[in-house]
């Protein structure tokens, strides 16, 4: 904190810096942090409630983990663009100034 902050500016710059309830992660359910070695195991999916971390489900494998953590339903397939069919497509020219000429 500076000595020239206000107390107000501080506080909220601290709370824009917590976690937000229902913020989940997944670990591993042996502990270890290497959860880029092992793909396929099983892992625990936590939510953040505001005090402590809380168990929601055990996920299969990675994949099926990030799944819940972000909350994505059905097969996850966009079933439109995330952008308007009227944009010009900016890789269709070739154009930018890294491309060759």
């Amino acid at each position: 904190m500076d000595e020239d902050e206000p107390l107000e500016w501080w506080a909220a710059r601290r709370d824009a810096r917590r976690r937000q309830p229902g913020t989940r992660k997944a670990v591993l359910l042996d502990g270890s942090g290497a959860t880029h070695l092992n793909p396929t195991a099983p892992r625990l999916v936590l939510e953040w409630d505001g005090y402590t971390w809380q168990p929601v489900t055990v996920a299969d494998d990675y994949a099926a983990a990030q799944r819940v953590v972000h909350r994505i339903e059905g097969d996850g397939v966009m079933k439109s663009p995330p952008w308007s069919p009227n944009t010009r497509n900016i890789f269709k020219d070739g154009g930018g100034r890294h491309r060759k000429p």
